[in-house]
């Protein structure tokens, strides 16, 4: 079990535990190379497949090369990722295969008892709670409960948001839940918010309650807000299959600390970052592609496996790998080289840049890719034969 030690003073350590999971059908290998790919703008651009990524897949699963998704995407479960991209690849992929931006988040649900979950109504608030989290409120539901709130939302629209009421009736009564009578415990940021005026409001408003209490105001300032807040990453564009990048989490996440700032006289938002290019990420992901070669070599759970270690995100130095790393190299295949490519630079992974997304030729580079090449069955293929394989 991986254990990132939390408490609510972020620059202290977060803790994570890396629950047992079965790997069952699960393709892995001797082989002392590794891979991990982003998705958006290297598997797929929205819905669409990118080409050659079906064939990079399938070819390293039949060739038994280890290899997961490592992705900021999120707003879905993994089963539910996984699924879409395996009808959109053609792939037979297992959940275990990847990470989501915060896949991290289930391993601390037992911490937090009410959380705020911003992303997509409906599927953030399923994914939180497969994840743990006992009370699970969205923005709509706040909205919904006092459209005074955000006056302008449209998440207060039953046709845009059609389940509003479902979640915060009181064992099904018809009347709703009083929020203010229970403090908020967390703020939860799984995915891009769809309405990101009342997200912006209703954040705001919880990080400078009264102890998380909404309805209240502080009589205070800080740079430590009134309750914790958790993003899963901070990728400031993606790529879609609009011609420009499009603004991503991270841009929401600057809109919050400037804005908090101006609220706070100017004292900086202390919050907590999951995601690439963090090391928590990459130490995640490396804990996942370890397990994976160890259970198919041993042919069960190996007991190392459940051991405790502890990860401090302060501590963390440039070029460290995981504990017990069973592989020479790993290789993160990413668009974007404000993410995957610096995190992979700083954790001591290589790293193959692609020009299927966001990264465009001349745009300026955090640090020296291993290599830049034109989509990810190049980059693998590359990859292979700098390995010797």
């Amino acid at each position: 079990m991986l254990r990132l030690r939390s408490t609510f003073n972020y620059i202290s350590t977060i803790t994570i535990k890396v629950k047992r999971l079965s790997y069952r059908n699960i393709h892995t290998s001797s082989s002392p190379i590794a891979f991990a790919f982003d998705i958006d703008g290297v598997l797929v651009r929205s819905r669409n497949p990118i080409p050659n990524a079906s064939k990079t897949l399938n070819y390293l699963t039949k060739e038994n090369v280890p290899f997961i998704l490592l992705t900021n995407g999120g707003g879905y479960t993994e089963t539910q990722r996984v699924e879409q991209i395996n009808s959109i690849l053609n792939t037979k992929l297992h959940p275990n295969q990847i990470v989501l931006s915060h896949t991290p988040f289930k391993s601390i649900s037992s911490d937090y008892e009410k959380i705020l979950a911003v992303g997509p109504p409906v599927s953030t608030k399923q994914v939180a709670r497969e994840y743990g989290f006992k009370e699970v409120y969205e923005v709509g539901d706040i909205v919904e409960y006092n459209r005074n709130i955000a006056p302008f939302s449209a998440l207060s629209n039953k046709v845009f948001n059609p389940t509003l009421k479902r979640y915060y009736t009181d064992n099904n009564a018809d009347t709703l839940l009083d929020l203010t009578t229970k403090p908020f415990d967390g703020i939860f940021v799984f995915s891009d918010p769809r309405d990101w005026g009342a997200d912006v409001q209703i954040v705001l408003d919880l990080l400078n309650s009264e102890k998380g209490i909404l309805n209240t105001k502080r009589n205070y300032k800080s740079d430590k807000p009134s309750i914790p807040i958790f993003f899963s990453q901070k990728d400031f564009l993606w790529a879609n299959n609009y011609t420009l990048n499009r603004f991503g989490l991270g841009a929401y996440r600057e809109i919050i600390h400037r804005l908090y700032t101006l609220m706070n006289n100017n004292a900086v938002l202390k919050d907590t970052v999951m995601g690439k290019p963090t090391s928590i990420s990459y130490e995640y992901a490396m804990h996942v592609l370890n397990r994976l070669h160890r259970v198919k070599h041993n042919g069960k759970s190996h007991p190392e496996d459940c051991d405790n270690f502890e990860i401090n995100p302060q501590t963390l130095s440039n070029n460290t790998m995981a504990k017990n790393n069973v592989f020479s190299k790993v290789y993160m295949v990413g668009d974007n080289p404000a993410s995957d490519i610096i995190g992979a630079y700083n954790y001591g992974w290589s790293s193959c840049l692609v020009r299927t997304g966001v990264y465009k030729d001349g745009d300026p580079l955090p640090c020296q890719p291993t290599m830049i090449v034109d989509d990810v069955w190049q980059a693998v293929q590359q990859a292979l034969r700098k390995e010797g394989k």
